[in-house]
């Protein structure tokens, strides 16, 4: 690849600046040539020599132009180059025409503007060093005789050559420093709009890389910060539209950890209603109270409202300190951000939905069949590894066919929410309750032995025989733990079912415990492990060791 040559602390490839300079060359050139021509009382009084100097240079102009073509690498060295040989050129032609009196010698402050506003302001006060020296050079040789004065006489009435040439010093000295400075101000300003951009860019890379409404949030406000350097900001959002703290930064340690329940603000929705960032001196604690507690005695508040499709999704709150204005560059540039940042959050929400209704049955809102095998693949793995217990409660409603045949599968549909609800009250926070198919749920209890199950399962049961109900009802419950009664998921689920038929046969509204697999299929059971562990892959179960609720017959009641 090849490396694009660049001037110090700028971006602009030095070659596009080059062939700037090298069109000022010869429209320079070309203004002479045609003053030659046209106007040859103004080249005065040496004019028939600067004709060949002048042809010569155009050759040069040319030569360079072609070795900046062959070795492009060397096209910095090439540029600077022939700024000196400009300011050599354009001294030995201003005295060929004149000397402090030639009227080429405005030449030089016009190609040292150029050169302030084209490559640098740096560059440009090396080249007023340049200039400033080979005109003293030339004037020094005059009054040594080493040169001819080409000045004319009857300038007496405006001074000495040398007083001349120290007013037009000095008059290239004001446009070096007076261009110098609007240069510098612009490359800093350029600098400025760069590194917006590419902290914009940076922030987009990052959030696509991004797989949750949280990592987003924490994603625009850790650039926020970085890139304008405020000392505390929140970021409130949510799907629905409340204003929940999704990141913060600067916050006081037990705000962050404990922010509350998130109430209305006053600021934000005139950010909404507006749809424009609002600027805020302080917080009024009465019309603010949430916000005004989880920033205190805030001040120069910048509230970006986030919205993505129509619809306000919550604000970046950010706190500007320096009692300064804020610049509209930090404003604009926290717009697009919030902006980006809004519609990813969209997107997360929706990935995040999707996911959810993936993961869960969509009549009872628990773990759906898939979810369960995924958890009790992974419980089982875990279990293994750390030498644990994981145990599986299967329960069944028992007479549920009769009862939705009586009352209508709408109350049998009103039964099983109210099942799943009493179940999910009943598990730990780290159980998996689960729909595993139609009257039939699956309870997933990690580090519980035989007999803790066992008093577990019998308390589900119990929840889900008193969970409200059209008509009484009761329910039948199995138990079976791994590795007691099973070798691995699948025969832990054949183990707990059998469990549950062996309560249904019994009579029903009881639980059994599982009093294990053959032997036979619990070796099979370990093979099949052992060889998805060195294969690295799941192995699936024979079809004999499968078994489901159909295999045991219709339900008989």
């Amino acid at each position: 690849m090849t490396r694009v040559a660049t001037l110090p602390g700028d971006a602009v490839p030095v070659s596009e600046r080059f062939r700037i300079t090298q069109a000022l060359r010869i429209a320079a050139v070309g203004l002479i040539l045609l003053c030659h021509l046209l106007a040859p009382d103004t080249l005065q009084p040496d004019r028939n020599n600067l004709l060949p100097w002048t042809l010569g240079y155009l050759v040069v102009i040319g030569a360079v132009e072609g070795l900046a073509r062959l070795i492009p690498r060397h096209t910095l060295v090439l540029f600077s180059g022939m700024l000196m040989l400009d300011g050599v050129w354009l001294a030995w032609a201003t005295y060929l025409t004149g000397s402090t009196a030639s009227p080429l010698r405005y030449a030089m402050l016009l190609h040292l503007g150029a050169v302030c506003l084209i490559a640098s302001y740096r560059t440009g006060i090396k080249l007023a060093v340049w200039h400033t020296l080979l005109l003293f050079t030339i004037r020094n040789m005059i009054a040594g005789n080493v040169l001819t004065d080409t000045s004319p006489t009857n300038l007496s009435g405006y001074g000495s050559a040398d007083h001349r040439l120290a007013i037009f010093v000095v008059v290239l000295w004001l446009v070096a420093i007076s261009t110098s400075t609007l240069s510098a101000i612009n490359e800093r300003e350029l600098r400025r709009r760069r590194g917006d951009l590419e902290a914009l860019t940076s922030l987009a890379e990052q959030i696509e890389r991004t797989d949750d409404s949280s990592s987003v949030a924490r994603t625009l406000l850790d650039a926020a910060v970085t890139t304008y350097g405020f000392p505390r900001g929140v970021v409130l959002a949510s799907a629905e539209g409340h204003l929940p703290v999704l990141a913060s930064y600067g916050l006081d340690e037990d705000v962050a950890r404990r922010p509350g329940r998130p109430g209305p603000s006053l600021v934000i929705s005139q950010a909404h209603e507006s749809k424009a960032t609002v600027l805020v001196r302080g917080l009024d604690g009465e019309a603010d109270p949430w916000l005004a507690r989880l920033l205190p005695n805030a001040s120069n508040l910048v509230v970006v409202p986030l919205s993505a499709e129509g619809r306000s999704l919550g604000a970046l709150v950010m706190e500007h300190t320096g009692g300064q204005r804020i610049q509209r560059r930090i404003v604009t540039g926290l717009e697009r951000s919030a902006s980006y940042a809004a519609l990813a959050l969209r997107n997360a929400w929706l990935l995040e939905q999707v996911q959810r209704l993936a993961a869960t049955d969509g009549l009872t809102k628990i773990a759906n069949r898939r979810t369960f095998e995924a958890t009790l693949e992974r419980e089982v793995a875990r279990a293994t590894r750390s030498a644990e217990h994981v145990s599986l409660v299967m329960v069944d409603i028992d007479h549920f066919k009769a009862l939705n045949d009586t009352h209508g599968h709408q109350a049998g549909d009103e039964v099983l929410r109210n099942v799943a609800a009493s179940l999910s009250c009943e598990c730990r926070d780290f159980d998996t309750p689960a729909r595993y198919g139609g009257e039939e749920f699956a309870i997933i209890l990690p580090g519980c032995g035989p007999d803790e199950a066992l008093d577990i399962a019998e308390r589900l049961r119990r929840a889900v025989s008193a969970a409200p109900s059209v008509v009484p009802i009761t329910a039948s419950a199995g138990v079976a733990t791994y590795p007691s009664h099973a070798g691995d998921a699948d025969t832990l689920v054949r183990a707990a079912d059998e469990a549950l038929y062996r309560s249904k046969h019994a009579g029903r509204d009881q639980t059994s415990l599982s009093e294990g697999v053959p032997p036979e299929a619990q070796v099979d059971a370990l093979l099949r492990r052992a060889v998805s562990q060195r294969l690295g892959r799941p192995v699936p179960a024979d079809d004999g060791d499968a078994v489901t609720p159909s295999a045991h017959g219709a339900d008989p009641g």
